[in-house]
């Protein structure tokens, strides 16, 4: 994986979060935003599984 694609999909990752909830990070301090986005990362990853249909292996 290259370096650019690395930052790629960090940028998409970063552009899904802040269009759900917003914009900027609300927080000061380094740690506490790192938390804030760690948490805001957690709810995405939350909703995107509640939308993921379930798939049954037709045999």
């Amino acid at each position: 994986m290259t370096v650019y694609h690395q930052r790629s999909i960090a940028e998409t990752a970063m552009y899904r979060v802040q269009h759900l909830f917003s914009d900027y990070l609300s927080l000061r301090d380094y740690d506490a935003k790192v938390a804030e986005a760690m948490a805001m990362s957690y709810a995405l990853n939350k909703m995107a599984l509640a939308g993921m249909p379930e798939s049954v292996r037709v045999a």
